[in-house]
């Protein structure tokens, strides 16, 4: 199975991602609140707007689209109305993680996106609100009567967003990783079932999440809902390892961020634990597990099959 792309299809995807992107961002910038000088808290949206508007792959966003597309959803207005506003909640929920990521609490950046961080652009205590505000809109989305007629579907986007997020998904991978850079220069030494345990709870289970409020508001039956979830489980960790490959190759220039922060912080990656050729296949060999994942699927799965390639042969 090919992971090179032709030229004809990377230009497809790309359209797919601008497309996505479009329609997202119109969505953000309907649901954000809009600053207001005669507003004390105006400081506030303004530092939500940044940070959400500073730009992106929107790739989360795209995942929800894509699965929505590719379960029918898109052809039906009100599903696909619905599917861009939580694609737009989870973005929210993605630029909240972004900012607190970057403060000097936790990886200490001074870029994103190839701009300053919220932090220092404005400042820490803006920041943090930011990132707070942008959680919580999140969750008022996906429990808004537009977002979903029927209540338990809302409470259920609900419930897969905040799992994703709390103690058994993001934050709890975080609290790994920032334990892990707190221990003593004899003790660092991370196994990779460890570190994969780490990236799938820290990256991985919000793409998982895409997928599956992609199949809730579509209804897909369980045996689709699985080949779903192990899709984005292996894109998930195979986007972390790039990710880590990309922190030693990569230049601030391609990335938009700092690179070689990791080896600063003497942080377990999985370039360090297998190398950058290692880390490379095994993010191959993980996007062509999520590429058989989507064999019974037809033509609709094409954005998900460009989006499993595109994680493994990308410069930033």
């Amino acid at each position: 199975m090919t992971l090179a792309m032709t030229p004809v299809e990377e230009s497809q995807l790309f359209d797919f991602l601008k497309e996505c992107s479009e329609k997202v961002e119109d969505m953000l910038e309907s649901l954000l609140p809009q600053p207001d000088d005669e507003l004390e808290e105006s400081r506030l949206f303004e530092a939500m707007r940044y940070s959400v508007f500073a730009g992106g792959k929107r790739l989360r966003p795209f995942l929800i689209l894509s699965t929505n597309q590719l379960l029918g959803g898109e052809q039906t207005p009100a599903i696909e109305e619905r599917a861009v506003r939580v694609a737009a909640a989870i973005e929210m929920l993605h630029t909240f993680s972004l900012i607190h990521d970057d403060l000097p609490c936790m990886d200490n950046d001074n870029l994103r996106r190839g701009k300053p961080t919220c932090h220092v652009q404005f400042d820490e205590f803006t920041a943090v609100l930011a990132g707070d505000a942008l959680l919580s809109s999140c969750f008022e989305v996906l429990a808004d009567f537009q977002t979903h007629p029927d209540a338990s579907i809302r409470a259920e986007l609900v419930r897969i967003a905040a799992a994703s997020t709390g103690p058994l998904g993001m934050m709890g991978g975080q609290m790994i990783d920032m334990l892990a850079e707190q221990r003593e220069e004899g003790e660092r030494v991370v196994e990779q079932g460890e570190l994969a345990r780490l990236q799938r709870k820290k990256t991985g289970a919000l793409f998982q999440a895409c997928c599956e409020c992609a199949a809730l508001l579509n209804h897909a039956d369980k045996m689709v809902q699985l080949h779903l979830q192990s899709y984005a489980r292996n894109v998930g960790l195979a986007f972390q390892m790039i990710d880590d490959v990309l922190d030693v190759t990569g230049t601030k220039e391609q990335l938009g961020k700092t690179p070689g922060k990791d080896a600063i912080a003497n942080k377990a990656t999985f370039a360090t634990l297998l190398g950058v050729d290692g880390a490379r296949r095994q993010a191959e060999a993980l996007c062509e597990q999520a590429q058989e994942q989507l064999a019974h699927f037809g033509p609709e799965a094409q954005p998900l099959r460009l989006l499993a390639r595109y994680i493994v042969n990308r410069s930033y």
